[in-house]
């Protein structure tokens, strides 16, 4: 199957990308490039994100907030890459544990 061919590979560059080897768990990928983001701590530690600057800066809106996912099994829980960055994290909402990506120019500290 051609389709499943093209998703492989296009996982293990992404993968590549950030230098994410999969180990025991399998992550489900979750796009945040919109989001403005920021990280409290890169393991333990939570990050923050929200659809607008002003949100994620006052932190009295609409912003949203997952913890980072800690597990053994990965040797690090935040990667960065030149333009992006993934972060193993846990919402606690019904088991939900993502890579999710976010955009390098949106990050505030």
């Amino acid at each position: 199957m051609e389709l499943l061919d093209r998703y492989n590979a296009l996982q293990a560059e992404v993968f590549a990308y950030f230098g994410y080897v999969e180990d025991w768990c399998v992550l489900p990928l979750d796009d945040a490039r919109q989001y403005f983001w920021k990280l409290d701590g890169e393991g333990p530690g939570t990050v923050k994100f929200a659809d607008t600057e002003e949100e994620l800066a006052n932190e009295e809106g609409q912003y949203y907030e997952n913890e980072i996912y800690t597990q053994r099994h990965l040797p690090k829980w935040v990667y960065r890459g030149a333009d992006f960055t993934m972060i193993a994290v846990d919402t606690h909402t019904d088991g939900n544990k993502f890579l999710q990506v976010f955009a390098n120019a949106k990050e505030r500290m």
